[in-house]
Formats: C-alpha cells, sequence, structure tokens
C-alpha cells in the first residue's frame, strides 16, 4: 500500500473515496425496491389511487443506478491511471536498486531467479492495485447489506458466515501452494525463456540451420514445458476439485437462508417488501462474503508473489564506498599497488588469483597475458572496485581502494570488455555513454568516433550521429561485430579517464583496422596508466611492460624483447601463435 501510495498519492484517495460511495448503493437501491413494494401491494391491496411518493421513489432508485454506473467508470478511470504510475514508479525503482548492487549479485543464479521474479512482480502485480480496491468496495458493501440480514435475523447472518469461511479457508490454503510451486520452477520457466530466445533470435539463427539444432530445441523446450504442465495441473485439479465441493456447501448456506425468508413471508411474519430487500440481501451478502474472501485470497497470493519484489529491494550491495570516502586522486601520483593479492569468486574455494603482487606506475602501459581462466579479467574486475580482494590490499596512491568513493573512483577509470555491450540506441548514445555528461557535446563526439575509427562507419549511416543501431527497434541498422567494437573503443576515447583498461580491445577487428588502432594507441594512452589485455601478441608487445599470468600469479614479466631472450612461457607462446602466420 505503501508503494501504491507513493506513485500517485491522489489518485489512490480519489479511487478511495469513489469506491465507499459506490459501496453504499446497492444497499440503498434495495431499501428503496422495498419501499416501492410495500406501497405498490399497500395501493393494490386497499384498491386506491396510487400516491406522488411511489413515482418519488422510481427517480430516486434510477438516479442511484445512474450514480453507481458513473462512479464504476470514474472508478476504472482512476485505477487505469494509478495503474500506469505505479508502473511506472516501481519499474524505476528496480532498475535504481540494481544499479547500486554488485557485480556479483549479477553473477548469482540465486540472485538472478530472484531479480527475474522481481522484474516480473512490478508489472504482473498490477491486478493487486484493482483488487485492494474492490476488497474494500465489496467490504463497506458486505457491512452494509449483512446490517440489513442482521436486523431481521442474526442467525441468518451467521448461517450465510459459516457456509462461506471453509472455501475462504481452502483459498487460502491453495494460494500458499501455488506460490510455493511458482517458486519452485523459477529455474525451469529462466531456462523455458532461454530455449524460446535461442530458437527464435537472429544471433542463433546461422548455427541453428547449420547444425539441425531446431528439432533438438524444440525438443527439450516440449520436455520442460511438459514438466512444469504437469505440475501446475496436479495442483489446480486439487483446487477445482475442493472448490467445487466447497461452493455447493456455500450454496446450501444461502438458500437455506432464502428459504426461512420465503417460510417468514407465507406465515405473515414479514411483508412482501421485505421479502424483496431480504432476498436482495441474503443474495448480495452471500455473494459479497464470497466475492471478499476470494479477492482476499487472490491479493494474499499475489502479496506472496509480492515478497520478491521485497526482498529485491531489501538486498543491499557489499561494495559500498566508506563514510566520509575519500575522492579519488587528481591526478594519480603513485599508483596502484597490489599487495599479497588473493580472490576467490563467492561460494568457490578455487583462487583466481593467488598472493599476486604488482605496481602500476602513472604514465605506464602494461600487457596482460596468458591462457583462458588465469584470471586477467577478474585482476580487471579488482581494479575497478567491481569486486574486494578475499586477501591482501590493493593501494591507491597509498590508500587502500576501499577507502575511495566508488562514484568518484569510477569517473577515473575507464574499462571496455570484451564482451562490450552493443546499446541498440543511436550512434550518439553508442559514443555519448562513455561520459554520458558530454552527450550533447558534437565536437567530443566526432573526436572520439575518429580516434576509433568509428567515423567511417557513422558516414555511412543514413541518419548519422542520430541513427538507431541494431535491429531490435523499426529503423535501426545493424553492423557487424568489428563496427560494434569501434563504438567501443569510442567510448574509451570519449572516456579520457586518467585509467584506461582494455579488454581484447581489437578481437573484432579486420587486420586493416587493428593496425589503424595500434597507430593511435600511444595517442589513446598518451598520460594515462594503461591496461590491455589480448590474446594477439602483436597487441601487447607494445607496452611498456608484460605479465604472463598463470595459476592466479606473475610467472614471467619484462618488455617484449626481455621475456623473448628469457625464452619461456611468453616466448612460448608467442611463436606457438607466430607459427600460425607463417
Amino acid at each position: 500500500m505503501r508503494m501504491v501510495w507513493r506513485a500517485g498519492p491522489g489518485l489512490t484517495a480519489a479511487g478511495l473515496v469513489l469506491r465507499l460511495a459506490a459501496a453504499l448503493i446497492p444497499v440503498g437501491m434495495l431499501w428503496v425496491s422495498k419501499l416501492i413494494v410495500d406501497t405498490v401491494v399497500a395501493v393494490v391491496s386497499h384498491q386506491a389511487p396510487p400516491s406522488t411518493g411511489i413515482w418519488v421513489l422510481l427517480a430516486i432508485e434510477f438516479a442511484c443506478a445512474c450514480a453507481g454506473n458513473i462512479l464504476g467508470r470514474a472508478i476504472d478511470y482512476c485505477d487505469a491511471l494509478l495503474a500506469d504510475q505505479f508502473t511506472k514508479d516501481i519499474s524505476l525503482r528496480v532498475m535504481e536498486h540494481a544499479t547500486r548492487l554488485d557485480l556479483a549479485s549479477f553473477e548469482d543464479p540465486v540472485f538472478v531467479d530472484k531479480l527475474e521474479r522481481a522484474r516480473v512482480q512490478s508489472t504482473d502485480r498490477l491486478g493487486m492495485l484493482s483488487g485492494i480496491g474492490r476488497m474494500l468496495q465489496q467490504a463497506i458493501t458486505l457491512v452494509s447489506l449483512a446490517a440489513g440480514v442482521f436486523y431481521f435475523s442474526p442467525w441468518l447472518l451467521l448461517l450465510l458466515f459459516a457456509c462461506t469461511v471453509p472455501a475462504f479457508l481452502a483459498e487460502s490454503h491453495f494460494a500458499f501452494l501455488g506460490y510455493s510451486l511458482a517458486h519452485s520452477l523459477t529455474p525451469l520457466r529462466r531456462e523455458l525463456d532461454y530455449l524460446r530466445v535461442l530458437g527464435a533470435s537472429k544471433e542463433s539463427a546461422k548455427e541453428l540451420k547449420i547444425f539441425g539444432l531446431g528439432a533438438y530445441l524444440t525438443g527439450r523446450y516440449r520436455e520442460i514445458a511438459d514438466r512444469v504442465y504437469a505440475k501446475n495441473r496436479a495442483l489446480v485439479t486439487r483446487r477445482a476439485r475442493a472448490g467445487s465441493l466447497l461452493a455447493i456447501v456455500g450454496a446450501a448456506g444461502y438458500y437455506g437462508a432464502y428459504a426461512l425468508v420465503v417460510y417468514r413471508t407465507l406465515n405473515g411474519s414479514l411483508s412482501v417488501g421485505s421479502l424483496t430487500f431480504l432476498a436482495g440481501a441474503i443474495a448480495g451478502t452471500s455473494s459479497n462474503i464470497q466475492a471478499l474472501f476470494s479477492t482476499f485470497s487472490s491479493i494474499a497470493d499475489q502479496a506472496l508473489f509480492l515478497t520478491d519484489l521485497l526482498e529485491f529491494f531489501a538486498t543491499e550491495p557489499r561494495i559500498r564506498s566508506p563514510h566520509k570516502a575519500l575522492p579519488a586522486p587528481r591526478p594519480i601520483r603513485r599508483g596502484f599497488e597490489f599487495r599479497n593479492v588473493s580472490f576467490h569468486y563467492p561460494g568457490q574455494t578455487r583462487l583466481i588469483l593467488n598472493n599476486l603482487n604488482f605496481h602500476l606506475e602513472p604514465g605506464m602501459r602494461v600487457g596482460l597475458v596468458g591462457e583462458n581462466g588465469q584470471g586477467k579479467t577478474t585482476f580487471v574486475k579488482l581494479m575497478a572496485r567491481l569486486y574486494d580482494p578475499t586477501g591482501g590490499v590493493i593501494l591507491l596512491d597509498g590508500h587502500d581502494l576501499r577507502e575511495y568513493s566508488i562514484e568518484d573512483l569510477g569517473h577515473e577509470i575507464g574499462v571496455i570488455f570484451q564482451d562490450f555491450m552493443r546499446y541498440e540506441m543511436s550512434a550518439r548514445e553508442n559514443i555519448g555513454v562513455g561520459r554520458i555528461e558530454e552527450l550533447q557535446n558534437l565536437p567530443r563526439l566526432e573526436e572520439a568516433a575518429r580516434k576509433s575509427l568509428a567515423d567511417g562507419v557513422i558516414a555511412k549511416l543514413p541518419g548519422g550521429m542520430d541513427q538507431l543501431l541494431g535491429r531490435r527497434f523499426e529503423g535501426g541498422v545493424d553492423m557487424s561485430g568489428g563496427e560494434w567494437q569501434k563504438f567501443a573503443l569510442a567510448r574509451a576515447y570519449m572516456r579520457q579517464a586518467q585509467v584506461l583498461i582494455l579488454d581484447e580491445p581489437t578481437a573484432s577487428l579486420d587486420a586493416r583496422s587493428e593496425y589503424e588502432v595500434f597507430c593511435r594507441f600511444a595517442e589513446l594512452t598518451a598520460g594515462r596508466m594503461a591496461l590491455l589485455i589480448s590474446h594477439r601478441f602483436s597487441t601487447v608487445r607494445m607496452a611498456d611492460r608484460i605479465l604472463v599470468l598463470e595459476n592466479g600469479s606473475i610467472l614471467e614479466q619484462g618488455t617484449h624483447d626481455q621475456l623473448m631472450h628469457l625464452n619461456a612461457r611468453y616466448a612460448e607462446m608467442f611463436e606457438l601463435q607466430a607459427a600460425g602466420y607463417r
């Protein structure tokens, strides 16, 4: 309810007032109907001319009917606007909170399941908005109708409640079972979503056709979907059987009360108008009790799912800026120093980095090489403080990296990862995200594009800088991997950070583009600390120092010529790669 109120306090208040008014109309109309029937019976039995009062009563009932219709539409109007406001507000909160969380969270499958449920709940729980309002309206209507039934006979009201409560308890029980089942099926549903994308996406279409994977993927999807269906069918079947039996109990309560009222009317204890009122009141009370319990059960069911969203919001980042955090040094004078740094990922025991010592000095360009899985990318994540070391310490200008403001530190570190993002936005935005506050600085954007060779790609685009890239949205233009990588490199130029980290910066470039990028590499790294990760030795040989990582430790270090002269691991890897070009 706090979330709903925060999304639209004015609309929420208006909806409550309108529902309060609408809830009292049914009992008012029933009472007017009673008066009309009693008046008609009196006129007929005494054979007297009708009084003007009956027409006034008919006019009042007509006005109530019109008011009910108008109020219903006004409630729908408020609900529709509130739903839009709620979707916007809760989606923004999910996005904002996700940006605060640690990278480790997004690499944890359990958290990814939680995030997926939170994303779904942020939109799928819209039914709760109208449900809560409807429950309030039903409750007020029920109280007003029940008061009328209670006035004539408290036992009738007790009978109606006694026959309806079992159905409510059963619905609540099955709501808990439904949530438990849905929670357990989240990994399977994520796999189904993945298979659905894999079986019908541009990225996978080529291999699906060449390898003939269509039948395998559809078969796997069918097998998992059948498992999900079987579990859901078992629960739905049990729920339907129990619900049908208890519905009969509820109907028996209603018709028992109705029969008693008819009996009392026949023996003269009640007037025909009272029969009319009680028949409507009993029917309304019975249906509203069932509707109220059903709505409450539905809300309780959805509220269980809403706990996933609340748990997501309760997740807090472990890596955060300390109180009175230091600003990032400008300029950096002593550089980064790794002192006996070790690291293993959460939930694992294998050390990715083991007692590593290293000093990156200002203006130094360092190349990082090694086979896959030796800790190169992890090294980068620690420098950018996406993770904290599990052993040892990383210093920046003599201070523990954990003493600095994460946000301020991030402004001085530019990272282009091997699995860089392809923003399906405009060309301008694809470059501008490197320094988003300079998005409107066209000369700076054009200079970054020129240095990364993306200017040649932009020149061919129909819309230039404003051309939408990618095929996700209408009007977008798709590009090759090498062209996308030029935009990623442009972000590095755009960043103009003191520390530049490039993870396989030319992996998707052709030989000519790679050569041209290298020719400008000195310009890109001038006056900056640069860390370059690459499997291409033609790339790293231009670094001032090369580190060879193996088993999480620095096995060798030196210039290209020094390492070749050493004739050890680096020289072996270099010769193996060079042999492929001979």
